[in-house]
């Protein structure tokens, strides 16, 4: 710990002495130089902070990466910059508690901003801090990119942070004009967002097919659910970064709680679970995708009739989900299906008023949300240019109709009561039309029986 770190004092045994000093920092093998080579990333965030400059001529622009979070104590949770961060420098895992980006306006013009990247450089041999600071002392995180790397790296030019500029608000998150400007921006996905989405997607999928081979050991298991999150959240970290968003893996009555992640539930022939998950990948952008499997490998006759109305309501949205048509009208015409089957069902209750749509109290949430470096990304846009917003090539979404019929749900008819299904696949538009990214992720029942079957031990 360090010696600054007064709530630490209590656990200090390292001398203090000078000579203790003198020793640390010497006889230390010179540092191999780091080969350093521009990011992948690196031209795209260069365009991405031009458009930003334009968009707020004269006006000094604060982006920071976050700090650190603590956990307990002088423990701290695993860092991640905060995403308008990496959209605008390209740096993703793991870089850089602390970092502050800032675009200040050119003297004398009303045009471009000189833009810096501030950053804590790394304590190394020779530095006090080298041993006895644990945030960025080598000894204790590990051979750090400095000043010089960084720059190389991102195309930016770096300073300390300690150089900061007097009197920037340094606060969490930009100003709000900026953040909705960043999230606005960030609907439309370029090249190098496609394929981190891509990668991110087929990642996920090979998570999923790692998690059907251990069904018949979340069966044996007291708590089967945990055997499914551990499944796929081991395979983020050996694929990527992390997962995405925390793991629902709800088998049985919870696959109707939409936002199912304690995952303490057993799992049993029979029933269904519902696996929603997804990989970030290093670039930190990830996928979101939802599958309902049967558990024994076949779905019932009830299950099915329940899958099938789900699926069609998916096909409906992607068929208007093109250059043109509005973000809301995917949702829309997912909607109609459920209401029509719903009701020719005879679930859906007869209603006074039109707009009551009571056939939603089994599909409260809506069809889809934006996707890329948060999975519910561009939260910070405008309504009229989010839900009411015009398709465009390049973004990229999600399709994810759900019928949920809760155990206590006295209206839904008996046998419908406990079952929950969902499925949800990544969208990009295209100039033409619409691809499914996650389509080679089974979603046909007759094709989830048979991949089941086949990945099965």
């Amino acid at each position: 710990m360090t010696e600054k770190d007064e709530t630490n004092k209590a656990r200090t045994t390292r001398p203090s002495t000078q000579e203790f000093k003198d020793f640390m920092g010497a006889h230390w093998a010179p540092h191999e130089d780091v080969e350093v080579t521009r990011i992948a990333a690196a031209p795209y965030a260069a365009e991405r902070r031009a458009r930003l400059s334009a968009r707020f001529p004269g006006e000094r622009i604060v982006v920071p990466a976050g700090d650190l979070k603590t956990r307990a104590n002088d423990t701290d949770y695993r860092f991640r910059p905060s995403s308008d961060f990496t959209y605008l420098t390209g740096l993703g895992i793991d870089h850089e508690p602390g970092a502050i980006l800032v675009f200040e306006p050119r003297e004398g013009s009303d045009e471009g901003h000189d833009v810096t990247l501030y950053l804590v450089p790394p304590a190394q041999p020779g530095d006090e801090g080298f041993y006895s600071d644990p945030a960025a002392g080598e000894f204790w995180i590990g051979r750090r990119p400095g000043l010089a790397e960084f720059a190389a790296m991102t195309g930016i030019a770096t300073e300390a942070l300690k150089d900061l500029p007097k009197g920037l608000p340094l606060t969490n998150q930009p100003a709000q004009a900026v953040r909705e400007a960043l999230a606005e921006a960030r609907f439309v996905k370029d090249e190098y967002e496609i394929q981190q989405l891509r990668d991110a997607v087929n990642a996920t999928i090979a998570g999923f097919e790692r998690v059907i081979p251990e069904l018949p050991r979340a069966v044996a298991h007291k708590r089967g659910e945990r055997v499914i999150e551990a499944t796929f959240d081991g395979h983020a970290r050996e694929e990527g970064n992390a997962v995405g968003y925390e793991t629902i893996a709800a088998a049985g009555p919870h696959a109707t709680t939409l936002h199912w992640i304690t995952n303490t539930g057993q799992v049993h022939e029979g029933d269904l679970l519902l696996l929603d998950a997804g990989v970030e990948v290093e670039s930190l952008y990830t996928a979101d995708i939802t599958r309902t499997f049967p558990i024994s490998g076949q779905y019932t006759a009830t299950q099915r009739r329940v899958y099938e109305i789900v699926l069609e309501a998916a096909d409906a949205a992607l068929e208007v989900a093109r250059p043109g048509a509005r973000f809301l009208d995917v949702h829309l015409a997912a909607m109609e299906v459920i209401e029509q089957r719903l009701t020719e069902w005879g679930i859906a209750p007869a209603q006074e008023d039109p707009e009551s749509k009571l056939y939603r109290r089994w599909m409260v949430h809506g069809t889809s949300h934006h996707l890329g470096l948060d999975v519910h990304d561009c939260a910070e846009a405008k309504r009229e240019l989010y839900l009411e917003g015009v398709l465009e090539p390049g973004m990229v979404f999600t399709i994810e109709p759900g019928l949920y019929f809760q155990e206590g749900d006295l209206v839904a008819p008996e046998e419908l009561r406990g079952i929950g299904v969902r499925i949800e696949d990544d969208i990009l538009v295209t100039a033409d039309g619409a691809e499914n990214l996650s389509a080679a992720l089974p979603r046909d029942p007759d094709e989830v029986e048979a991949w089941m079957a086949r990945l099965a031990r």
